[in-house]
Formats: structure tokens, C-alpha cells, sequence
């Protein structure tokens, strides 16, 4: 900061000198603008060009403090600019500059805003999964870390409207705001909502009495991780098997995820309005639906094989790894 201080004086400075050169010469020697203006540029810049006529005693003084002042002004302002391009924070710019051009041109990516604990587990799952992601976070610390690991952001305050859209939430497919005051996050969501009116939005709340304002405001889901965490521990006490299996299908990355949703719009056309049995993913892959979401976002846990694959539906389906992929080369 200090080093762009001295270059806006460096500019201030040459500007001051030009003014005075300028008002010197109209005064002493009675010179028009555009006269006035040749001879304070070829005096400050030293180059050696003729005087417009003979100058007597009173401006050869004013001349030579001029030159005195612009030897002053530049050997100040080369200094200042030295400083500027060598320091680190110049190019640090420049890369921060070159990010935000990048980060313009993504879609479908997500953006997370705060990257404390519960943000920081977003994105090395969405890393994992290959999603692109935008941080939001203004702690220096945590964005020399951010820059440490290639991971993009923007340096700011998510509940600024400036801040979402140079993130790009325009053209973002989700935003998960986990800041850590839940009035903080309300603000996110409605500044969010607002500008992109069709994303999936995800935050963070400590408090029951945010879960119902978060909705209102335009979240489409409400994780408490302190509940979670709760709910957790006590199934560990009264179904320890049960959760240990379901522990097993946990989504770790591309590569060894037991379950997977697809959308019913990303398969090839002949299916659609088909049922689950004409696509025979048992058969062909080894999968098993497990599950169905309506355009209407409602889950029919183990679906009929009859159910329609309606466009904007999505199924979801169990499987080891390798039947999932399978999956996707047939299906996908």
C-alpha cells in the first residue's frame, strides 16, 4: 500500500511542476498556453531543444530551478515506480487480476463463502469431485493459504452484492455460505437469491430460530452441523451397525463413490418418459435404484420399477465402484 502511495506522489508532484512551469513562463515572459506548455516539456524532459526566442536574465533563473525541480521530481518518481514494479505486491496483483478474469468466465461452478471449518470440507469435496469452486474470504491469512493451494477466490465480504457478482454467482450453479454468524448468512442468501434467482443455495446455521428465516429468505437447504454431529454420535449408541454400513457408502471422490444421482435430462432422449424397468440398470450395470426425486423435489425411497422418467427428475443408485462406472460409460 505504501508503495502505490508513493507513485500517486510521483504523479502529483510531476503534475505540480508542469503547472509551474506553465504559470512561470505566461507570467515571465509572456508566452500563450501552447508556448508556455512547449517550454516547461522540453525543460523538464531535458531534451535539448531550441528556446522559442532569446531569454533574458529572470528566465534563464526560472528555468534553471525548473530543471532543478524536475531532476528532483523524477529521480523520486523512478524510486517510486522501481519499488512498485519489483515489489511483490505488484505481481501479486497482476495474478490476483489474471484469477478474476478466469473466474468471469466459469459457469455451473460453486461458491463458498467462508472458509472456516465447515467451508474448508466443501471444498476439498468439491475438489475431489473435480467441481469448480470460488471462495469468498477477506482474512489475509486464510487467502495466502487459499493461493498456497491454486484454489480460486475472491478476496472480499460475502454479504457485499459487489463481492457475489465478482465471484461469478451469475452463472454459478450452487453457493454454500458458511460463515459463522447466522445473521451474516440470512444476508448472503438473500443478496444471493436476488441476483440468481434459480442456483441452489446451501448455508450454515448454529441456531433453530434461523432455520425457518434462512428457507423464507430463499435457501434450499439448512445444514446445523452441531445437530448433525449430535444425531450422529447418539445413532453411533442405538444402531451402531446400521451406521457404520451407511459410513461405507460414504462419497469420497469420483473414483470410489457408491452412490450416485443422475439427472433424467442428461440421459440419451429414448428414455425419456420411459420407466425404470425399460432402462434395466440392474442388468446392465449392476446398480440398483435406490431412490427417485420428482421435479417437485419430493424422494420416493425404493421406487416402483413403473415410475415414469419424467424430464427434470432424477434417480438415485447404489452400486460399487466399478458398476458405477459402468454406469456412466453406458448411460451418461
Amino acid at each position: 500500500m505504501l508503495v502505490k502511495t508513493k507513485l500517486y506522489i510521483s504523479l502529483f508532484l510531476l503534475t505540480i511542476v508542469l503547472i509551474i512551469g506553465i504559470v512561470g513562463f505566461s507570467i515571465i515572459s509572456n508566452e500563450t498556453f501552447v508556448d508556455s506548455l512547449y517550454m516547461t516539456v522540453i525543460t523538464m524532459s531535458t531534451v535539448g531543444f531550441g528556446t522559442l526566442h532569446e531569454l533574458n536574465q529572470t528566465e534563464k533563473l526560472f528555468t534553471i530551478v525548473l530543471i532543478i525541480l524536475s531532476i528532483g521530481v523524477y529521480g523520486y518518481s523512478v524510486t517510486s515506480l522501481t519499488e512498485y514494479f519489483t515489489n511483490d505486491n505488484f505481481f501479486q496483483l497482476l495474478k490476483y487480476k489474471k484469477m478474476q478474469q478466469k473466474i468471469q468466465k466459469l459457469e455451473n461452478h460453486t461458491v463458498v463463502c467462508g472458509y472456516g471449518r465447515n467451508g474448508r470440507q466443501a471444498v476439498v469435496k468439491l475438489k475431489k469431485f473435480n467441481m469448480p469452486c470460488v471462495v469468498i474470504e477477506k482474512d489475509k491469512a486464510i487467502l495466502e493459504e487459499l493461493d498456497l493451494n491454486k484454489i480460486m477466490y475472491v478476496e472480499g465480504d460475502g454479504t457485499d452484492d459487489k463481492t457475489l457478482q465478482e465471484a461469478g454467482i451469475k452463472n454459478a450453479k450452487s453457493l454454500i455460505t458458511a460463515l459463522p454468524s447466522d445473521a451474516d448468512n440470512l444476508f448472503v442468501v438473500l443478496s444471493a437469491r436476488q441476483i440468481n434467482k434459480t442456483f441452489t443455495i446451501i448455508s450454515r446455521a448454529s441456531a433453530e430460530s434461523s432455520f425457518k428465516k434462512l428457507l423464507i429468505a430463499g435457501a434450499n437447504n439448512i445444514i446445523m452441523p452441531d445437530k448433525i454431529g449430535g444425531e450422529h454420535m447418539a445413532s453411533l449408541v442405538v444402531t451402531p451397525d446400521l451406521v457404520e454400513f451407511v459410513d461405507k457408502l460414504k462419497i469420497n471422490d469420483e473414483s470410489s463413490t457408491n452412490l450416485v444421482e443422475i439427472s433424467i435430462n442428461d440421459l440419451p432422449s429414448e428414455f425419456l418418459n420411459k420407466t425404470i424397468l425399460d432402462l434395466d440398470i440392474r442388468k446392465q450395470t449392476g446398480c440398483n435404484v435406490i431412490g427417485f426425486k420428482t421435479p417437485e423435489n419430493e424422494y420416493i425411497i425404493n421406487p416402483e420399477a413403473n415410475i415414469k422418467l419424467i424430464p427434470n427428475s432424477h434417480l438415485i443408485l447404489l452400486g460399487r465402484p466399478k458398476q458405477i462406472q459402468t454406469l456412466r460409460q453406458i448411460f451418461l
